[in-house]
């Protein structure tokens, strides 16, 4: 499948929808592009569930490359690195986990980003937010993934809502059981607007990655009540996915980042897309019929 989605011209399009391409060269790219257009950016060099020790060690100094290679672009706040802490050996060993995202974290502070830590199926959770509070110490800005549809992200967003934290509130991705997570499209919506509620009340800085109008919606009326302004607060949206909305809340003021991915292990994230929204599906369908 791979092979023939990437092989044929008409479905190697869509590909490039979603995914900025296979080198540093093809994310930075795109990262001018969106630089130029107003938006700020969130670059992940795609790989997760790494079990070798040297493939963990490479997925680390490609983040360094890749933050290297930013570094011209005079981004600041406005660039920034997602990384996946399996992909870095998390699997393998937290520690080993924890020294590949310092070196990230620090390559990001030398030329003025930032990291967020992307969050994965729920038997991650605890590890991942063990790792966050370790690189707070050196890194304060480090960021970091809550998935609204866990029993257990309300209070991890309370937990995470104090000054100076930042936090990324997404739906979340991964088939999880009915015993950790909610189910269904509306139970899982009630559970972000709740998670929404907790952060734009707190003292942190809500990063709210969604594509849905409604919750836009919701976000700019609990901003009023909670008294944010525009810049306390921002919204992400993925490669690809709602590019005129994206310039539409970056053209009224809103900080709105996007998250590009890049990398040569990209079949994963591309096929998780597909899943999450139908258009998607359907956009691809049309590609395979050559329209």
């Amino acid at each position: 499948m791979r092979r023939s989605v990437s092989g044929f011209p008409l479905t190697r399009k869509v590909v490039e929808r979603f995914v900025a391409g296979e080198s540093v060269e093809d994310a930075r790219a795109a990262i001018e592009r969106l630089r130029d257009a107003g938006l700020a950016v969130t670059v992940d060099h795609l790989g997760e569930e790494t079990r070798d020790a040297g493939a963990a060690k490479a997925t680390a100094q490609a983040y360094i490359t890749l933050l290297d290679a930013m570094r011209p672009l005079g981004l600041g706040r406005g660039g920034e690195v997602s990384v996946k802490l399996s992909a870095v050996g998390q699997a393998l060993d937290d520690a080993m986990a924890l020294d590949h995202a310092r070196a990230i974290c620090a390559a990001a502070d030398a030329n003025g980003s930032t990291v967020t830590l992307d969050m994965e199926d729920h038997t991650t959770v605890d590890s991942t937010l063990s790792i966050l509070r370790e690189l707070r110490a050196d890194y304060p800005a480090t960021g970091v993934a809550i998935q609204a549809y866990l029993f257990r992200s309300e209070a991890d967003c309370r937990d995470l809502s104090a000054e100076g934290s930042r936090v990324r509130l997404v739906k979340g991705a991964y088939r999880e059981p009915a015993s950790v997570a909610h189910q269904g499209k509306a139970a899982v919506d009630k559970a972000y607007v709740r998670c929404l509620r907790i952060l734009m009340a707190g003292k942190g800085y809500p990063m709210l990655a969604t594509h849905d109008d409604r919750l836009i919606s919701i976000t700019e009326l609990l901003a009023d009540r909670f008294g944010r302004s525009i810049g306390d607060y921002e919204y992400q949206m993925l490669y690809g996915i709602r590019t005129d909305r994206q310039e539409a809340l970056a053209g009224a003021g809103h900080t709105v980042r996007v998250y590009i991915p890049y990398g040569d292990d990209w079949y994963g994230y591309f096929m998780r897309r597909l899943a999450e929204r139908p258009a998607n599906v359907a956009f691809f369908l049309r590609a395979l019929g050559g329209k």
